[in-house]
């Protein structure tokens, strides 16, 4: 009876907006959408927004919500705020956005960072700038991105975030299209990057008929043990207060690093392109004549070797894999993910401690300090694998549906180690083949960039929604789009780097970003700010 009261409403709604085969969204066909029933959900509002009259969120986090003169440049749209209640305890709220004018019949879904608990409006946007209809969540919950306290006693809401909000947010989304504009997406797409990164994979593995398009970016799929080295490197830096440390050094670290390494690729710039071939000896810093902020003292210099080698277990077994050197002082690298500004500070430290304490363990007053590190990792994936883990290197069903994949990773991210991303990829390589992989699947890493973005190196390639490029040579999106679409596989990507103090509009420098496990390599003269100097090569300086 459901099905029959939802086919008749969208009947409705479509012969209202409709003159002969051709859909025409209207103002009232949006407000209709009120009354649209779905399985599982209810629409909350649905409400055409005029042009430049969408007020910017007053409770969202500046980077999530974007300036308030951004929103003034969006044309109208339609306005859908649903809620699904997949179990009693889930209240998944979900945005859909959709062009009045212009759309260009694609979907994109968008991910969430840390632990959600917001929607991304800014996002939105500049997809709905682009003519996309658009979708985003909360995936269950209200709160900051670095607070888990809500899941404290609420595992379905876990399941919520870790998985089920974001098919959710697809169903629905596609519901709500079809009811609008009287026809499905053509193509849909999912772009994310770290927990969206994570979000993206969950759905390759487990959803491979949502999406045909998926960007992963930074991917926190291994999460138990990614936090676990959260833990670990938090016990590494604060168990032994002489242990910590303070950003002040971090200066004096990157030099080091640079000087054993930078000109190891013929280019001494500030970027290795090739970190993981760094052997840096921390050793070299240790202070001979006092402390200083020009050296590290022997319990620093302990520290310092676990957070670059990552925790193992008693049988030496890697738990999750270390961070890789340089790019340490860069602005939003270390200091606010690793050292904090004082001890227990850091991103990384709340987002450890949150998920022990409120997701495995729950308890609001368990103590990090205490923990064993193989007692710990093993808790989280008794506890939550099934719920948060996106490692599944079984891609089979993703790829018989025509489904195509990209991820990236910058080498120097200081929230999770990039080795992780590459051990995922070639984990997929062994499982499917490298000829199978190579037909749907790409793996970029950019050198000298951190956590989805940042750092010396180039970190713009339309891989956010940006409009870095309009082509797919310089845009990621747009060459998973031409992949999809046209059955172009894409080759190099070129990475724009903007000038500082210049309102972006400046570019500083441009290189390629090679599909793994091909390296960009300077061919020894021009411009090495220039990326046609540049020639993607799996031959080794």
């Amino acid at each position: 009876m459901r099905n029959v009261v939802v086919a008749m409403v969208t009947a409705m709604l479509l012969a209202c907006g409709t003159y002969g085969q051709k859909t025409v969204p209207t103002a009232q066909n949006c407000e209709r959408l009120a009354q649209l029933e779905l399985p599982g959900a209810k629409i909350g509002s649905a409400q055409t927004i005029a042009a430049g009259a969408f007020p910017p969120p007053p409770n969202a986090t500046p980077w999530m919500a974007g300036s308030a003169d951004f929103y003034k440049t969006l044309a109208a749209f339609c306005r859908v705020v649903a809620e699904a209640k997949p179990r009693a305890d889930s209240s998944i709220k979900i945005e859909v956005w959709m062009p009045v004018e212009g759309w260009n019949e694609k979907l994109q879904g968008q991910g969430n960072g840390g632990f959600a608990g917001e929607i991304g409006y800014f996002g939105l946007g500049l997809m709905l700038q682009k003519g996309y209809a658009t979708v985003g969540t909360d995936t269950g919950h209200s709160a900051g991105g670095t607070d888990a306290s809500w899941a404290l006693g609420h595992p379905e809401k876990v399941t919520d975030y870790g998985y089920r909000g974001i098919h959710e947010m697809t169903r629905i989304a596609k519901a709500v299209i079809q009811a609008f504009y009287g026809k499905s997406p053509q193509h849909s797409y999912f772009g994310g990057c770290s927990n969206g990164g994570r979000q993206a994979l969950m759905e390759a593995q487990r959803f491979p008929e949502d999406y045909d398009g998926i960007l992963a970016g930074a991917p926190a799929n291994f999460f138990t043990h990614l936090l676990t080295k959260a833990l670990a490197d938090a016990q590494a830096t604060t168990l032994d207060s002489a242990s910590y440390i303070p950003s002040s050094k971090l200066p004096a670290l990157a030099r080091a690093v640079n000087v054993a390494c930078d000109a190891q690729d013929g280019v001494a710039d500030g970027i290795l392109n090739e970190p993981n071939k760094c052997h840096f000896d921390p050793e070299i810093l240790l202070c001979k004549d006092g402390d200083s902020d020009r050296c590290l003292t022997a319990p620093q210099i302990t520290a310092l070797k676990k957070l670059y080698a990552g925790p193992i277990d008693a049988k030496g077994h890697e738990i999750f894999p270390g961070y890789l050197p340089g790019a340490e002082e860069a602005q939003g690298a270390w200091e606010p993910w690793i050292t904090g500004s004082a001890p227990g500070k850091s991103l990384l430290f709340a987002f450890g401690t949150g998920y022990f304490s409120n997701m495995v363990y729950e308890k609001a007053d368990w103590n990090y300090k205490d923990a064993k590190i193989e007692e710990a990792v093993k808790a989280a994936d008794e506890k939550t694998t099934k719920m948060l883990n996106a490692t599944d290197p079984n891609l089979a069903a993703f790829k018989a549906r025509g489904g195509k994949l990209i991820l990236y990773h910058g080498w120097n991210d200081p929230a999770i180690s990039a080795l992780n991303t590459i051990n995922y990829f070639e984990s997929v390589v062994s499982k499917m083949g490298g000829a199978e992989m190579d037909a749907f699947a790409r793996l970029y890493m950019a050198p000298g960039m951190l956590h989805c973005g940042g750092g010396p190196g180039p970190d713009s390639f339309g891989e956010n929604g940006t409009a870095d490029g309009s082509d797919a040579q310089h845009n990621m999106g747009l060459a998973l789009e031409q992949w999809v679409e046209k059955g172009i596989a894409p080759s190099a990507i070129i990475a724009t780097k903007k000038a500082a103090g210049d309102s972006g509009k400046s570019v500083k420098m441009t290189r390629p970003l090679c599909p793994y496990p091909q390296v960009a390599k300077y061919k020894g003269s021009g411009d090495s700010n220039d990326a046609s100097n540049f020639v993607c090569s799996t031959e080794s300086k």
